[in-house]
């Protein structure tokens, strides 16, 4: 069969003709990033390669010097940028260029903030790097074979940015990838040695891999008769030559990049700049990171590490199938980015590198799960991060308070992982508390625990769906009374959080919504004396309350935790708490059956005027309202919205 046989044309995805007209359109005010995003593909291309190569040498076919390589042609307006990677076949081709299969174009579209420096750079991030090429050519031909492959499969994939792409399988000699660019009348300035070199050395000088570029020619002397006479035996035919003024020198190749890995250089040799360049080639993010800790251990095991904080969440912090994570590398070798093994789940945001001298150059995710090599670098890595944290916290509150922004959510999930670590991790959260009034979660346990008044015993905390409904809760109405702080937990990780961080420095962590209250000695004599009192005034009041809410509530009672509402409800030590069963409930969880407890204050005027009530139909309307009320105080939802609202308009009315 013929090679035209296999020619065929395919219309692009959706998302992908929108990001190609934005490519073309829009992100204009810094073009240069298509260079990076080129050459940090071709640096991915030949790490896959050394992986599967682990397996069989016989992969690099007699090529195993990795190598990018960079060139142009002024005349025929064209950038080239190869590499001697792993290639692509026609169905990765069309995987990877033609469909994206994951939904990174999408996000990255959603995400777009309308700032053409900050949109522009977030293109790696996203895994559409490849389209910024688009900004400065109107055509783009990618020749592709894959490792292991015949010369005659190989693929050539041709767009103009349309909406539409061609695949042709072709012949290609070597193993790879060559991208060429067709430039874009105006962009000339990428046709530039001078001006390429520049980009390389600020984007991508800490590749491992050389990139190579041809040396810039050198015009030859006209005046050649001193050569002449030092060199009696040139030939007249290049004697001849030489006296060409605008003749050139055939040029050689030259590496234009450090060509090293960057974590295995000293600290004292590495500048700040290049650990920033060095952070957003490996995370794909435009931002400096926020900190970093680059270590080299020695003695019973051996390895590099070098670990960043980044400065805001990557768009998949929350995806289960996520990409990015820490770069293992094994003697400098490539092996995977791991997501789950390096780093716990809780500081699946750090970026980094780990280079390890003992680990086998065959290892896989199934070796790595059950490896004490690796469980030991996992284990000093996390120290290593709590305490950049720990010092952050410390010496830059204001840094921290960013990082807290970002990542407080998952940080949040630490004492549900990592047990060993749970007071260490306890001391960086940070909370919304009643003594703060703001929203802003600012305030440490230790923060706390340093202004608990002198008898007091237990950590209080509320937690609710939202700050406001926290805030508003009239479970505070006697702790404000009384003056004592209490924590305001509104995040949803909040629930699963105090399930497993039941205590703080040896102070238990009590939530006010739950059981019984016992302020201890924050309740004076005659306080109890009162309730013993309205206990028994209010006695029938309570009994007929229990009689019309028998479907809804397990008891009534009289409370002692509020001051201003006239009802609240609470919930039994071991029940499970109102946010928790809303987040069941929408994620389709079956949520165990339970009921809450009802308590009155006697003191307010709506209870006082149930029990002079003789009207038994009203006294039920007045119930329901009364218990809808707490409910929906709680940030709890009504079972029967419409009934509730038809009572409250009842009781209006008369």
């Amino acid at each position: 069969m013929s090679v035209e046989a296999y020619k065929e044309t395919l219309e692009f995805q959706a998302e992908v003709k929108q990001l190609l007209k934005l490519m073309i359109h829009s992100l204009y005010s810094n073009k240069e990033i298509f260079l990076r995003e080129l050459v940090s593909n071709a640096s991915d291309a030949c790490d896959k390669l050394r992986f599967e190569a682990l397996g069989s040498d016989d992969i690099y076919g007699g090529d195993s010097e990795l190598k990018i390589h960079i060139e142009f042609d002024k005349e025929a307006k064209t950038l080239t940028v190869s590499d001697n990677g792993i290639g692509m076949s026609r169905e990765e081709i069309v995987d990877n260029i033609g469909t994206i299969a994951n939904s990174g174009t999408k996000k990255y579209l959603d995400s777009l903030t309308g700032d053409q420096m900050k949109d522009s750079h977030m293109i790696g991030q996203f895994g559409v790097g490849f389209y910024s090429t688009f900004i400065v050519a109107d055509k783009v031909t990618v020749k592709s074979r894959r490792a292991g492959q015949s010369a005659d499969q190989s693929v050539l994939w041709e767009s103009e940015g349309e909406g539409s792409y061609t695949l042709e399988t072709i012949e290609k000699d070597s193993r790879g990838t060559d991208i060429i660019l067709h430039i874009r009348e105006g962009e000339e300035e990428f046709l530039d040695s001078w001006r390429l070199k520049t980009i390389i050395h600020t984007y991508s000088d800490h590749i491992s891999l050389p990139i190579t570029m041809p040396k810039d020619p050198e015009p030859v002397a006209e005046d050649v008769e001193d050569a002449e006479q030092t060199d009696a035996k040139q030939t007249d035919a290049k004697q001849s030559d030489a006296r060409k003024s605008d003749e050139v020198v055939v040029p050689e190749n030259e590496v234009v990049n450090k060509a090293s890995a960057l974590w295995a250089r000293p600290k004292s040799e590495v500048k700040d700049e290049e650990y920033n360049e060095f952070y957003k080639h490996i995370a794909h993010d435009f931002e400096a990171p926020m900190t970093w800790s680059h270590n080299k251990v020695e003695g019973n095991q051996s390895y590099t590490s070098l670990l960043y904080i980044p400065a805001k969440a990557p768009f998949d912090l929350y995806e289960r199938e996520r990409k990015q994570g820490i770069k293992l590398y094994v003697k400098r070798v490539f092996i995977m980015e791991d997501t789950t093994h390096i780093m716990p789940q809780y500081l699946r945001f750090i970026r980094g590198v780990v280079d390890s001298d003992d680990l086998p150059l065959n290892v896989s995710r199934e070796i790595l799960q059950h490896n004490k090599v690796i469980d030991k670098i996992k284990s000093a890595s996390v120290k290593k991060v709590l305490g950049l944290l720990e010092k952050m916290a410390k010496n830059d509150t204001e840094k921290y308070a960013t990082f807290w922004k970002a990542f407080g959510n998952v940080m949040k999930e630490g004492p549900i992982e990592d047990f060993a670590n749970k007071e260490r991790t306890a001391k960086l959260f940070r909370f919304a508390t009643t003594e703060t009034g703001s929203a802003e979660q600012t305030v440490s346990l230790e923060d706390y625990v340093a202004r608990m008044k002198e008898e007091q015993t237990q950590i209080y905390y509320i937690t609710s769906d939202s700050h406001i409904s926290a805030k508003n809760s009239p479970h505070l109405e006697v702790f404000k009374r009384k003056g004592l702080e209490v924590l305001l937990l509104s995040d949803r990780i909040d629930e699963w959080l105090v399930q497993h961080l039941t205590d703080f420095e040896g102070k238990p962590m009590q939530n006010i919504a739950k059981g019984d209250l016992d302020l201890g000695s924050f309740e004076d004599e005659e306080e109890k004396k009162a309730q013993k009192v309205a206990e028994g005034d209010m006695k029938g009041v309570v009994e007929l309350l229990k009689e019309k809410l028998a479907d809804k509530t397990k008891e009534v009672r009289i409370t002692h935790r509020l001051t201003d509402s006239p009802s609240c409800l609470v919930l039994d030590s071991n029940d499970m708490g109102m946010q928790m069963q809303q987040i069941m409930r929408a994620a389709g969880q079956e949520v165990p059956p339970s009921q809450p407890i009802l308590e009155i204050n006697p003191e307010h005027a709506l209870i006082k005027q149930l029990k002079e009530m003789a009207d038994q139909e009203k006294f039920e309307n007045w119930a329901h309202i009364l218990f809808d009320q707490a409910m929906l105080a709680e940030g709890g939802q009504l079972e029967d919205p419409a009934s509730y609202v038809k009572r409250v308009n009842d009781m209006l009315n008369k």
